[in-house]
């Protein structure tokens, strides 16, 4: 396969040969036993030959039908479609393309495109798409590029005809399977997670990067029902300074944990039993897009020198709230706001709030887990800083990090009363 090359497609002619299709659009033959491909032949030049991508082919009624991306992941993004009797060609190109996309509208859900189709069990078409929440102006998308389902009418020697992506529409009936093999948790649904004992990570979190697993324990003897989070010496926060440290991530271990933002508006908070006891030692929670593009709420042991008869060596625990931005769009990036945390709070665990209010930004604030209604309101960032930039094709996440920003700190946290409630979601 040539090395540039990219959204390799399978296909299995009736006779067992295996071809594959790429961007550009090109097919070659694969020999699955070896590994070896043929030459490289081109299919077709497209509807507008501008980024051609994400290639399906599927065989039906004597027709070979080719599925293409068109118009590059942005507001021009378009679904086109060639067929041929040949699957080598040559392709006509059909006259209604495209045969799905919102550019040039003014439809909530926009770019479109990178669709597949499939058959349910009962017969019915369906095809899978991309697209992201922003409206035509693309500015506010913290959820990135979504998958999404519409109903396609495919009768027998004709063009598929899609139904246009909108957040309501009618659709095929679709029973529910009975072959559930999850953990019967579910990344749309809330979290109501407490790390009880004998139970596992739930399958619907995740990590950035791979995770070392030594760094998350759930219900240590010593601390029942909660998380502990190992910490990590990369700070997430390394990128709200420097752009270029903040892209050393992907080389470095994080100790974070985290569960993808599915709702337009809602609220994720976790209590934090954290006794830091070397500078720079921090556990908190996140909003994550990227290692340059997210915003921290943290527990974070700091020099005391900026307070009255104190000298640097006096340490103590403060509240930090940080914005790393360089990565994105938004050039009004929030300053950093740090406050101690009061010292009627250190013993109980300090719940950890992030709300999004609305479509367009986000609060944090803390509070005392035994007194919840004693809050600090400790900053708002824009939803922009996490929309597109370095970071448009994936969606925010939220979760709990534990690092000892650089220095020599091994203290863990330790992560309860996991809570994520979706409130609110704008689909038109």
């Amino acid at each position: 396969m040539y090395k540039d090359n990219i959204d390799p497609d399978l296909f299995w002619e009736d006779d067992g040969i295996a071809y594959v299709a790429t961007s550009g659009i090109n097919l070659q033959t694969v020999d699955l036993t070896t590994g070896n491909f043929s030459a490289s032949r081109s299919l077709w030049n497209g509807s507008t030959g501008i980024y051609l991508e994400g290639p399906h082919i599927y065989k039906k009624d004597g027709y070979y039908y080719l599925l293409t991306a068109e118009g590059g992941s942005g507001v021009n993004h378009a679904v086109t479609m060639a067929r041929s009797r040949e699957i080598y060609g040559p392709y006509e190109g059909y006259s209604g393309n495209p045969v799905l996309t919102n550019a040039k509208t003014t439809e909530y859900f926009q770019n479109v495109g990178h669709a597949d189709l499939f058959k349910d069990a009962n017969g019915n078409w369906w095809t899978s798409a991309l697209a992201w929440r922003s409206g035509p102006q693309a500015l506010v998308y913290p959820m990135g590029r979504e998958t999404v389902l519409s109903p396609v009418t495919w009768n027998e020697g004709e063009w598929p005809v899609f139904s246009p992506v909108r957040g309501v529409y009618s659709g095929w009936s679709t029973p529910l399977s009975e072959d559930d093999i999850s953990d019967g948790t579910s990344i749309y649904s809330p979290d109501i997670i407490d790390f009880e004992p004998g139970s596992n990570i739930p399958e619907h979190f995740g990590y950035w990067r791979w995770p070392v697993s030594e760094s998350y324990v759930v219900s240590p003897p010593d601390h029942p029902n909660m998380l502990q989070l190992n910490p990590s010496s990369f700070s997430i926060s390394a990128g709200a300074k420097n752009i270029t440290l903040g892209y050393l991530a992907p080389n470095l271990n994080l100790s974070l944990i985290m569960r993808r933002q599915t709702d337009t508006l809602f609220q994720y908070n976790v209590d934090v039993s954290f006794r830091p006891e070397l500078d720079g030692e921090e556990a908190g929670v996140t909003l994550y897009l990227n290692q340059v593009q997210n915003m921290a709420l943290g527990i974070v042991m700091l020099p005391m020198s900026n307070t009255t008869n104190s000298t640097a060596s006096t340490l103590a625990p403060y509240l930090r709230f940080i914005v790393s931005g360089l990565g994105g769009l938004e050039t009004n990036i929030p300053p950093p706001l740090v406050t101690p945390v009061p010292a009627s709070w250190l013993a109980d665990p300090v719940r950890l709030y992030i709300r999004a209010e609305n479509e367009t930004y986000y609060t944090f604030s803390a509070a005392s887990s035994s007194k919840p209604y004693e809050t600090i309101y400790m900053g708002t960032a824009p939803a922009t800083i996490v929309s597109g930039g370095t970071g448009d094709f994936t969606g925010s996440l939220v979760g709990a990090y534990a690092t000892s920003n650089g220095g020599n700190g091994t203290t863990p946290a330790y992560i309860s009363r996991w809570r994520y409630r979706g409130i609110a979601q704008r689909v038109v």
